[in-house]
């Protein structure tokens, strides 16, 4: 199909700062950061739904967007993510996006 040379080094935050500066770091990084907030907001809780809470924030817009880039074609969508249809299909579901 085609030859994919991106890492996930392309996968970035862009913030500006205060001063009108641009800033950009790798999406773990931001991913890091939240978790590590909100693992400060528990003040010694235990929680049994992390992984889920931090997969459904980052699943659900990443599936909104490779629709939107695929014009809802389902197959490309799958393929592109690297998941089966029927996969894919039961994630929209999920997400109400079907």
């Amino acid at each position: 199909m085609f030859e994919q040379n991106l890492t996930s080094e392309a996968l970035t935050v862009t913030t500006v700062t205060a001063q009108d500066q641009i800033a950009q770091k790798p999406l773990r990084d931001s991913v890091k950061v939240s978790v590590k907030n909100y693992l400060a907001q528990l003040n010694g809780q235990d929680v049994d739904d992390l992984y889920e809470l931090v997969l459904a924030e980052v699943e659900q817009p990443l599936l909104d967007m490779i629709m939107q880039y695929t014009r809802g074609n389902q197959t490309r969508a799958a393929s592109m993510m690297g998941i089966n249809r029927g996969t894919l299909r039961k994630k929209l579901k999920k997400y109400g996006m079907n």
